[in-house]
């Protein structure tokens, strides 16, 4: 067993084992790892990438958020989308987030942009696409990642266990293929949105609530609540 694949919880094996394996993770993960041979710095570390399935166990996961690719500037990216660690400048997209958490369910902003606190209450973290090379957004883009990344989004919507499904930017709402959403006769919760950058958040990013209305779901269906306040 390889490093890596003994990061992710156990829990996502079988679903993802053969694909992990398979062609294109493979060379993703090669390729990735020729760029750090050549000097070139690829966020997040090697020991970070696979976080996001680390830290949420597939039968835990009763909220999916996903991301595009990681933050591409040194110290931010740390394997969940939209987190960085504490200490680090929070990002103008997790601001927005921030904003909109504050006006859906009233939680002042934090300080910080450390999201580990939602990923251990079942908020699948996960990028569309797993690496990137400093200071080039979406460089690993259709290098092979995309395969495990809907790999893990089937897993997810084959449960029987009704969920939510965050899908924020074009990238993310392409997943929504693969989830059976209540609109279309399912059991799970779509909510697509635009991407909370700056460049984006304004056309219907803002006034989204999607906090709310996933806490509303998940209550009706028997799965709790997720405490999205981040002291």
């Amino acid at each position: 067993m390889d490093d890596a694949w003994g990061r992710i919880d156990p829990s996502w094996h079988d679903a993802l084992d053969e694909v992990y394996h398979g062609a294109a993770v493979t060379a993703a993960r090669h390729h990735a790892a020729a760029a750090e041979a050549a000097g070139r710095a690829i966020y997040p570390p090697a020991a970070e990438r696979f976080r996001a399935l680390a830290l949420t166990p597939l039968p835990d996961v009763r909220v999916v958020i996903l991301g595009q690719d990681p933050y591409h500037g040194a110290g931010q990216a740390h394997g969940l989308s939209f987190s960085v660690q504490p200490g680090v400048k929070v990002p103008p997209s997790l601001r927005n987030i921030h904003r909109e958490l504050a006006a859906d369910l009233g939680h002042a902003p934090p300080a910080h942009g450390h999201l580990d606190h939602w990923a251990r209450q079942g908020v699948l973290l996960l990028n569309d696409v797993l690496t990137v090379e400093a200071g080039r957004p979406a460089s690993h883009r259709g290098r092979g990642w995309e395969a495990l990344t809907d790999a893990a989004i089937r897993a997810v919507a084959a449960r029987a266990a009704p969920s939510v499904f965050l899908l924020w930017g074009a990238p993310a709402q392409k997943k929504a293929a693969f989830v059976p959403g209540v609109a279309a006769g399912g059991r799970h919760l779509v909510l697509a949105a635009p991407h909370p950058s700056p460049l984006a958040a304004y056309r219907g990013w803002f006034g989204s609530r999607p906090f709310s209305q996933a806490n509303a779901f998940l209550a009706a269906h028997g799965r709790g609540t997720i405490d999205w306040a981040l002291a």
